[in-house]
């Protein structure tokens, strides 16, 4: 199984590494020997593969919204500060009304990352189909 570590490139490579990652992890080594490190090395590379042959959207704004009140313990008396009356923010859940710029800005200092805010939000019709 020890052989010499190098690039992923291919899909083969990729199930290659990833079959040698399960086998180390029923070793369970210890972190600084000789199959630990193989291990952390193996996992930087399939990450890094991963991340260009894999890529994972980020959340739309109401996804990231959702996540966020989930994530801490919000309710939605908790967002009236950044987004205003309770009735809005049903709607904006809801995707029946859209987010405004300051809504953005402040939703943005609550920690939600601007990728997610900027990108297109599903319709509540593209939601109930699919």
């Amino acid at each position: 199984m020890t052989m010499e570590i190098r690039p992923i490139r291919t899909e083969q490579d990729y199930r290659t590494a990833l079959t040698e990652i399960s086998q180390l992890i029923d070793k369970d080594p210890a972190s600084g020997t000789p199959d630990g490190d193989r291990l952390d090395i193996l996992g930087t590379l399939v990450e890094a593969y991963e991340t260009r042959h894999y890529p994972i959207a980020p959340p739309d704004p109401i996804d990231a919204l959702r996540l966020l009140m989930e994530s801490r313990g919000m309710t939605v008396k908790d967002l009236v500060p950044y987004i205003g009356q309770t009735n809005r923010i049903y709607e904006i859940l809801n995707r029946s009304r859209p987010l405004t710029l300051n809504m953005l800005y402040r939703l943005h200092d609550l920690g939600i990352p601007a990728e997610s805010l900027l990108s297109r939000p599903r319709t509540a019709a593209s939601e109930s189909h699919g």
